[in-house]
């Protein structure tokens, strides 16, 4: 097997899902990655174990992630109507509610609801920062959000993508996703 074929098999593995502690192990087995390597843009997914946000950014109409530069980052890119994309501010959601209460985002209407009001929740300023830190014994680049208690930190599986784990104060457990360059 090729690096490219070991990525693509790694994608598929974890796009299927697996427990916490299998994603982190495999989180823990890939390399660190440097901040030159994270700027641009990235489509995102989910990756299933449980969490109770598992398919919640999905279901939002989230496109990924995009950087700039280390002082200009955008966390949270959502597809709008018509395929308008929406830089979104992370401070002007309810992240704490979301976090005692996860369920709330998937009442009925709710993704509807999330899409119309995508222009008031959007900015174009940068809301977050990357940083090179040490996470779970390895200096890798993660994203400081600017607004809300939450890191993500990222290890390569492959030239064109990325794995990410969500540290989210008050959360036990970390949210996992998937970090893909879009096609050229």
């Amino acid at each position: 097997m090729t690096a490219a074929s070991d990525g693509l098999a790694l994608v598929d593995a974890l796009r299927a899902g697996g427990t916490t502690e299998h994603v982190l192990a495999v989180f823990d087995a890939l390399p660190p990655v440097d901040v030159g390597e994270v700027l641009g843009a990235w489509l995102g997914a989910g990756v299933p174990t449980g969490h109770p946000f598992d398919g919640l950014l999905e279901r939002l109409g989230w496109h990924g992630k995009r950087f700039a530069g280390t002082e200009d980052g955008h966390p949270l890119v959502f597809r709008g109507a018509h395929g308008t994309l929406w830089s979104v501010d992370p401070g002007r959601l309810p992240v704490a509610l979301l976090t005692r209460r996860p369920g709330l985002a998937r009442l009925p209407l709710v993704d509807r609801a999330f899409r119309g009001l995508l222009p008031l929740l959007a900015t174009r300023a940068p809301r977050s920062r990357l940083r090179t830190v040490e996470h779970r014994g390895v200096r890798t680049t993660a994203m400081v959000y600017d607004a809300v208690p939450i890191i993500d930190v990222f290890r390569r599986v492959d030239d064109r993508t990325l794995l990410g784990v969500m540290d989210l104060r008050g959360m036990p457990r970390p949210f996992f996703f998937l970090l893909r360059r879009p096609p050229a």
